[in-house]
């Protein structure tokens, strides 16, 4: 039999084990965050160079040539530059997106860029394009169209609701595992369908009131950032159901982390590397960003692509629901049958 003392130093033993293996799991988890963090992100901007940066160029073929050649020369994949036969043209090609500024060679040369575009590539464009000049002391004339909105000059509260939507989707799933962590598919949708409605109304309307109006657009993003959401809702419910809080972790890393960084943040991801490039337009950051400028400062243009993406993300959400779903019958099948009859 064990003596009391005995029995006292076992039990202190237990008591220490039990605190250790309470505080070991969220100190490893946040240092294994923390090295996420400054992995990706430092990796992300430790060289940032411009890549593939769309220009239109309009003039004759062999000054329009010579540009393009010098460019590909001294800065390769640095822009891809595409010829139009008029000025009226290349405005038309802005309006679409489809080039983020153009240089009207002429006298004097005038440079037209797309401030919606963002300020990393028009920073670029109009760095680059005036530089051309300086050695014959010419200064272009520099004209901004689909310009951001006065109270949000640069994009930054338009990219913040991106972030906050993501962000915020992940923790309503996240909270609804803390609650109801057995919570089937139809609360698990439920919740992100809501949020999803609400967080629409609510962040733009919120962005709206600081950035003192965004105009024709502002429904349209309003039905955009309600994709977001419930592209990011879906995919973390699936997560959750089918890992538990592991799967929260996953989402975080992946679809908020991975996704904002790959994005570039306001400026775009054409300074990033190949990698982040690569993955942007098929993570929801990006291509909701996108989205947005288009809904709100192109009249609609771009939209095609990155609907097709967010509605990706839903469906691939949903089916990772389902999948979870089917994982969780069959776990509480074989609990089903080895339960006592009564």
């Amino acid at each position: 039999m064990e003596s009391p003392r005995t029995l006292k130093a076992s039990g202190a033993r237990s008591g220490s084990r039990q605190r250790m293996e309470m505080l070991v799991p969220p100190v490893i988890g946040g240092l294994l965050l923390l090295i996420a963090l400054l992995g990706l992100i430092g990796t992300a901007i430790r060289d940032p160079r411009p890549h593939d940066i769309t220009v239109g160029l309009v003039g004759p073929a062999s000054a329009v040539q010579q540009i393009s050649a010098a460019f590909g020369t001294n800065a390769p994949g640095a822009f891809q530059f595409t010829t139009y036969d008029s000025e009226l043209e290349a405005r038309a090609a802005i309006d679409s997106r489809a080039v983020d500024g153009v240089l009207v060679l002429g006298s004097p040369p005038r440079l037209i860029v797309a401030g919606a575009a963002g300020d990393a590539a028009t920073g670029v464009i109009t760095a680059a394009l005036t530089n051309v000049f300086k050695p014959q002391g010419v200064t272009p004339e520099v004209e901004v169209v689909h310009p951001f909105a006065a109270g949000d000059a640069h994009g930054l509260i338009l990219f913040f609701v991106v972030v906050a939507v993501i962000v915020s989707a992940l923790v309503s799933q996240a909270l609804l595992l803390g609650i109801a962590g057995d919570a089937g598919f139809g609360t698990r949708l439920t919740v992100a369908v809501v949020f999803a409605l609400l967080a629409g109304i609510t962040a733009m309307g919120t962005a709206a009131w600081i950035a003192d109006d965004y105009a024709s657009g502002f429904w349209t993003a309003v039905g955009l950032v309600m994709l977001g959401a419930l592209a990011v809702g879906t995919v973390v419910a699936g997560c959750a159901r089918l890992l538990g809080p592991p799967g929260i972790g996953l989402a975080a890393l992946v679809v908020v982390l991975l996704g904002l960084v790959s994005s570039g943040g306001p400026g775009g991801s054409q300074l990033l590397p190949d990698f982040y490039r690569a993955l942007s337009p098929w993570m929801p950051a990006g291509p909701l960003y996108s989205a947005l400028r288009g809904a709100l400062y192109f009249d609609g243009a771009g939209l095609g692509t990155p609907l097709l993406v967010l509605f990706g993300w839903i469906a691939g959400g949903l089916v990772l629901m389902l999948l979870a779903e089917l994982v969780a019958s069959r776990r509480r099948s074989p609990a089903a049958s080895l339960a006592p009859a009564r």
